[in-house]
């Protein structure tokens, strides 16, 4: 879910076209979430193959990253390494949000509630280590390159925006900006409509709030984030205001008396992020007999239509030998 600083952060409107000739950074769960949740059949139920096999994930980054990959847009998926010890509440929390969650969906599917059922099965997605794995070999296999982050892939994928890798990091989640990334789009792997892409450049949101980025990550503890609860009755416009008002350390100190939270551990988590420096980026040919025999032959996906995105990959090139020519 990430920090809400919807109500206070402008996006600017920009086109899939504004982006041809670029490398994105792409969130990697955040994105399978988002395709788990979206990608389903009208009752709720997942995509599945003969076998039982989740396979909405599969559709999800085939038909959107070829879709991308034939408008000149070159992605890079980065995997969440092991989530910081402050996150473990969060995480426990939403896994009893999705158990219930899909229950209400079992209970509403054998009703024949298929409205409630679609409602409450988005709601219950969940990241198993199949479906991790299954993505990074069909990545693999359409010739995407993807980074292993050490903690947040939001900081990973931030990291390569600022050394360069990457023109901007693609996701839902605002937390982005809090980690540095330098420019940040929302709905691109998410969205087939070419006006509904979101951009946010740091600098420019940092000058119309009028605050640096150390105080937009205090203003964030505030609201609430992945590794700590928030000061109640504190949202978004809230913090701008103290942030205005210089009562930020004041308010932070005064959340650190109620919380169990080391708070400058969670700052240190958004300002000094470990992260992979060791990694190499590389397209590679798409193999398409071999994405044919694994989305068709192993999880039942049409011969055709997987020949046809397969066909749309011929923007990656594995000679392509700098990235200077795609910023």
């Amino acid at each position: 879910m990430g920090v809400k600083l919807k109500d206070i952060v402008e996006p600017e409107s920009i086109s899939f076209k504004d982006l041809e000739g670029r490398v994105v950074s792409i969130d990697a769960f955040n994105t399978l979430y988002q395709f788990l949740s979206t990608i389903r059949q009208r009752d709720g139920r997942p995509l599945t193959d003969e076998h039982g096999n989740v396979t909405s994930h599969l559709s999800g980054i085939l038909y959107r990253n070829s879709s991308m990959i034939e408008k000149d847009i070159k992605p890079i998926y980065i995997f969440d390494g092991k989530a910081p010890e402050l996150k473990s509440e969060t995480q426990a929390k939403r896994r009893e949000v999705r158990d219930e969650a899909e229950q209400i969906y079992k209970e509403a599917l054998k009703a024949g509630d298929t409205e409630k059922a679609r409602k409450f099965a988005m709601r219950s997605s969940k990241l198993s280590p199949e479906i991790i794995e299954s993505s990074k070999k069909l990545l693999t296999l359409m010739g995407i390159p993807y980074v292993e982050a050490k903690g947040e892939g939001e900081a990973q994928a931030a990291y390569l925006v600022a050394n360069g890798d990457a023109y901007a990091v693609a996701s839902q989640d605002y937390d982005c900006l809090m980690f540095g990334a330098k420019r940040v789009v929302r709905n691109l792997a998410v969205s087939s409509n070419l006006g509904d892409l979101e951009f946010y450049q740091l600098d420019k949101v940092l000058r119309q709030l009028n605050v640096t980025r150390e105080e937009l990550v205090d203003m964030g503890i505030l609201i609430g984030t992945d590794f700590c609860e928030g000061l109640k009755g504190v949202g978004a416009k809230t913090a701008l205001k103290l942030a205005h008002n210089g009562q930020l350390k004041e308010k932070i100190a005064e959340l650190q008396k109620e919380s169990t939270h080391d708070l400058d551990e969670v700052r240190d988590i958004f300002l000094k992020h470990n992260v992979n420096t060791d990694y190499k980026i590389k397209w590679e040919k798409p193999d398409k007999d071999k994405l044919i025999e694994f989305m068709c032959y192993e999880h039942g996906f049409s011969v055709e239509r997987v020949s046809r995105a397969s066909d749309r990959l011929k923007n990656l090139n594995s000679s392509q030998g700098s990235l200077d020519a795609w910023f």
